[in-house]
Formats: structure tokens, C-alpha cells, sequence
């Protein structure tokens, strides 16, 4: 396996952090102040990050997430993932690589007709608008993708869609046009064929989107929508692919999806350690700094171990993507989903613990970030599905070596 990044890459790898260094750290502050002038429940996007975004278009910084786009492999980009996840707020909407966009980008990129591409795709390509992907709903577990039960009903050239859902990250956002629904087109049928996805632009009469869920009581910018669709009409030509793909879409939109994740997951990691060090080396307790105790010593330790440890998965599951496709990487994507917030949560938790009382509040970004990390162990497919995936594939592959009875 070959991780190394061709020159182009490490080019905008270094631009990258000095785009980090330079403008995005510092526009935190500037971003908090506005968000929180507006009050948590407005959803507009602060200023700064429409300056950043032009400033990071000029600099190359854009769409790096789509292979076909910017010419990268999914190992080259998954590193540049890692930068941006040091600031999750800013930095992926900044240089258009923000989730849920990106899987959506993916998903129109793989399976739209051209009117749809010119449509949606192209906007949203140009950073000029924002989109939701409804696929989770309040009263099933949606962990299992034949749970849904929102019905797409066809009459003549329209289908009718009726049904909840909840988690829709980005609606509340009022650049939001577009929603990819999950639903129900054969409920009768097979179980991996009942499902279709359609276009469904937010201001389709029938469409209402009620409330943003809070993340332990933080709502975030973009907003996670509820949204209830009461005899939504839309054209039959609306469809992505065809009827019964829906299942097959989604798995297309996960695998990539989840290496950009969980490499902003480990860029969020690294941000946590750095803050550990610095905390440690510079707090002083019983007559000495905390970076002279053997148990913070030990967690320091421990926390670069796993970093590593979860990178280098990562990128193998880049790579394996890279051969072939991502069903061949699977087991693999299962496994950083897993390990990635994982070790992203362990080691914010100790970097909370070193910092004290302060670690708790909103002086320092570490609540924040470990209420989004330990969110991302349940979105995108909980732990314990992609452990059970995993466990399955373990238990019935061939063995090379026959131990003795």
C-alpha cells in the first residue's frame, strides 16, 4: 500500500495548513460572536465564512473532495480531510467539502441525469446553495435502512411522498434548496428494492420543516431538521436512477462519505492532543507542572498511539477504495466508522480532564467538539451495525490457517 501524496497534493496539503493557521483559527472567534449575536435558533451563515470561501476557492481549495473534480485519489484527499477537521464549524464549508453536500455532490455526480445535474449539481459544485439528505425518521430504527416507512406512491407524472423525518443536517440552513428523500416505492417488493430516492426542492408545497434538533443542547449552524412531507408532488422525473436503487444509492454515497468523516474525526483528535500538551506544560499542580505526572504522561501517550493507529486504518480503507470500489473495502469502512470517533472521544475526554473546569465550558472548543464527535457514533450507521457487519464477515471468511482440534 502506497500512502504518499503525489507533489500536487502536498502542495495543497501545505496550503492547507497555512489556510488553518493563518485565516481559519482566527475566524473562530469572529464566527462564535456572530452566531451567538443571532441567537442558536437562526441558521444564517456568518459572513466570515463567505469571505473564506472566496479566499479558498483562489487558493485552489475547492471541491478537493470529489476525485472526478479535482484529480485526487481518496487517500490524497482524505489527508487534506484531516486538516479541516482542526475546525469543524469552518473549515469543510470554507473550501466546499462540507457534509451532508459532499455525499449529496457524490450522489448526484453518480446517479442524476444531466437536467438534474444542471439543476442541483452545479450549484451546489459552485458553493452558491446548500442541500439535505432525509433518509433517518423519529419512529423506526432507521438503523436498518428497510425500516423506512415513508411512502413514495406514484400517480401518473408525479409520486406523492408522505412521511417523517428527522436529522436532515443543513434544512434549517436558508441557503437550503434541495432535499435527496429516502422512501418506500414497492413496499411489497424485495427487501433491498423497496426503496427509492427523489428530488424534492424545499419550497414543494406539502413540505414543512418544523424545528432543528440541538446536539446536547447545541444547535449548530447549518441545523438538523425535522421535517413532516404531507402529499409532497413532484415529477416523476425527480427519481435518481431508478425505482428500488435507493438501497444501492445509499451504500454508493456512504463509503467515501465515511473516510471524510472519520479523518476529520482524527484532524479533531490531533487538535485535542495539541491542546492537552500545551495544557499539561503550562498548568502547574503539587509543586510542579501537569505534563510531570506519570497518568497524564500516560495518556498523552496513549492518545498518540491511537491516532495513528486510526489513520493509518483510514487511509487503508482510502487505498482499498482506490483499487476497485468501495464494496471491496467494507469491512474496512465499517471499522474506522467505529474507531474513529471512538479515539477522537477518548482523547477530547482526556484533554477535557487536563484542562479542568475550563474544558467544560465554552471558553475552550472541547465540549463542542466532543458533543459532535460522540454524535458521529451514531449517525452515518451506529457502532453497534457496523460492529455486527463486521463480526458477521469475521465469522464466516475462509481461514488460511487450520488450528488443531
Amino acid at each position: 500500500m502506497d500512502f504518499q501524496p503525489s507533489a500536487r497534493a502536498q502542495e495543497l496539503s501545505a496550503t492547507m495548513w497555512d489556510f488553518l493557521n493563518e485565516r481559519i483559527l482566527p475566524a473562530e472567534a469572529v464566527y462564535d460572536a456572530y452566531r451567538d449575536g443571532q441567537g442558536p435558533d437562526d441558521h444564517t451563515l456568518p459572513p466570515i465564512v463567505e469571505e473564506l470561501k472566496a479566499e479558498a476557492r483562489a487558493k485552489g481549495l475547492w471541491n478537493l473532495f470529489l476525485p472526478d473534480a479535482s484529480g485526487l485519489s481518496n487517500v490524497e484527499y482524505a489527508q487534506l480531510a484531516e486538516i479541516s477537521g482542526w475546525s469543524m464549524d469552518i473549515y469543510p464549508e470554507a473550501i466546499n467539502c462540507q457534509a451532508p453536500d459532499t455525499g449529496n455532490m457524490e450522489t448526484l455526480h453518480l446517479f442524476a441525469t444531466e437536467e438534474q445535474k444542471r439543476q442541483w449539481l452545479e450549484p451546489l459544485l459552485d458553493g452558491t446553495i446548500r442541500s439535505g439528505f432525509a433518509m433517518t425518521e423519529p419512529y423506526v430504527a432507521s438503523s436498518d435502512a428497510t425500516n423506512i416507512e415513508c411512502s413514495i406512491s406514484r400517480d401518473g407524472d408525479e409520486y406523492v411522498i408522505n412521511g417523517t423525518k428527522w436529522w436532515t443536517s443543513g434544512a434549517n440552513d436558508p441557503r437550503c434548496r434541495i432535499l435527496i428523500v429516502m422512501g418506500k416505492t414497492d413496499p411489497d417488493g424485495p427487501a433491498h428494492r423497496q426503496q427509492s430516492m427523489v428530488l424534492v426542492p424545499v419550497d414543494t408545497p406539502g413540505v414543512r420543516i418544523t424545528r432543528s434538533l440541538p446536539v446536547f443542547g447545541r444547535q449548530d449552524q447549518h441545523g438538523h431538521a425535522w421535517i413532516e412531507f404531507e402529499d409532497v408532488r413532484v415529477p416523476v422525473t425527480n427519481i435518481l436512477a431508478s425505482e428500488g436503487d435507493g438501497f444501492m444509492i445509499a451504500q454508493a454515497r456512504l463509503g467515501p462519505g465515511r473516510i471524510h468523516h472519520c479523518m476529520r474525526s482524527i484532524g479533531a483528535a490531533e487538535r485535542a492532543l495539541q491542546m492537552m500538551v500545551e495544557r499539561a506544560k503550562d498548568r502547574v499542580a503539587f509543586g510542579g507542572p501537569l505534563a510531570d505526572q506519570g497518568s497524564i504522561q500516560e495518556w498523552i501517550a496513549e492518545s498518540r498511539i491511537e491516532i495513528e493507529q486510526a489513520r493509518l486504518l483510514t487511509l487503508k480503507a482510502a487505498w482499498m477504495i482506490d483499487q476497485g470500489n468501495a464494496k471491496y473495502a467494507k469491512t474496512e469502512i465499517s471499522a474506522i466508522k467505529v474507531i474513529a470517533p471512538r479515539v477522537a472521544c477518548n482523547i477530547i475526554d482526556r484533554a477535557i480532564q487536563v484542562h479542568g473546569g475550563l474544558g467544560v465550558s465554552d471558553d475552550v472548543p472541547l465540549a463542542k467538539m466532543y458533543g459532535w464527535q460522540r454524535a458521529l457514533k451514531i449517525f452515518d450507521g451506529p457502532d453497534q451495525v457496523h460492529l455486527r457487519s463486521i463480526a458477521r464477515w469475521e465469522l464466516k471468511r475462509d481461514r488460511a490457517v487450520r488450528l488443531p482440534s
